[in-house]
């Protein structure tokens, strides 16, 4: 029993000389975030769906992710069911699914979001580019954003082009909603699988990261293109990747860190001496 003690005490001894290490790096990295930023005046943010799940919007691809949820209750893969096909075939069975797990009514900004529109105002970040559909850049107040799939908080006719506010999708007493126009089916204005990316948003996305002197990489794992292939048309040399998992460019990266995008970024800023309201 005294031997099995003794490993014990040798084994917490262990993980707190890890854990010490570890915060220790990480500090050191954010640091250097800090230091690297301090000089930039044309950085831009690339953010994926890390940067708003400290709002309680779920990501996509973990155990907890929407893809599990669609899977578990329709037995289909995830690409299918988001897919513009599937749509047009069951606009009920989207509808349903969409209402419930991909509009989050009460969602806020959290301190990621927050942060970036404070750096934009400071003059540091030019641009925030995002796979994200959530708004909530918007809604903590950058002025430049560039969504490259789209916007819960838009939908148009697919018939006349009439383009409504989420409001009315939300408040639709049918399971479909379609246009007080004419009639035709209203579709969200968010990019399908089976769909291809708006190309003037593509165009000014590449031209904000080719021009960038900084690029903040947040909350993304880099993997669903064509969107994470931006990346490559980087030239500056400062890239800080913010993300809990590794991805493709770690390696490339001037700084990795694997912390939750709202306490670091809250770091950094501090750091800079920018101010923002952290929210409760």
């Amino acid at each position: 029993m005294k031997e099995m003690c003794n490993i014990s005490v040798i084994f917490n001894s262990i993980a707190e000389r890890q854990n010490s290490r570890m915060k220790k790096e990480s500090s050191a990295q954010i640091e250097k975030a800090a230091e690297l930023l301090r000089g930039a005046r044309r950085a831009v943010a690339f953010t994926g769906a890390g940067a708003s799940t400290e709002s309680g919007i779920p990501d996509f691809r973990s155990s907890k992710g929407v893809f599990s949820n669609l899977e578990k209750r329709f037995e289909l893969p995830p690409e299918e069911i988001l897919s513009y096909g599937y749509f047009l075939e069951n606009p009920a069975t989207f509808y349903a699914f969409y209402r419930k797990n991909l509009v989050h009514l009460d969602a806020e900004p959290n301190e990621c979001h927050r942060a970036l529109a404070a750096l934009e105002r400071a003059g540091i970040l030019a641009a925030v580019i995002t796979q994200n559909i959530d708004n909530l850049h918007q809604k903590a107040g950058s002025r430049t954003v560039m969504e490259l799939h789209g916007s819960v908080g838009r939908c148009y006719c697919m018939h006349c082009r009439k383009r409504f506010g989420l409001d009315f999708i939300m408040g639709f007493n049918v399971d479909v909603p379609q246009c007080d126009n004419c009639g035709g089916l209203v579709k969200p204005d968010v990019v399908m699988y089976g769909e291809r990316l708006d190309q003037e948003v593509i165009s000014s996305s590449i031209d904000a990261i080719s021009s960038a002197d900084a690029l903040i990489v947040i909350g993304t794992s880099l993997v669903v293109h064509p969107a994470a292939g931006m990346i490559r048309h980087f030239r500056g040399r400062r890239l800080i990747m913010i993300n809990k998992s590794p991805t493709p460019y770690d390696e490339a990266a001037d700084v990795v860190i694997s912390e939750s995008a709202g306490k670091t970024m809250k770091k950094i800023l501090s750091l800079l001496g920018v101010h923002f309201e952290t929210g409760s």
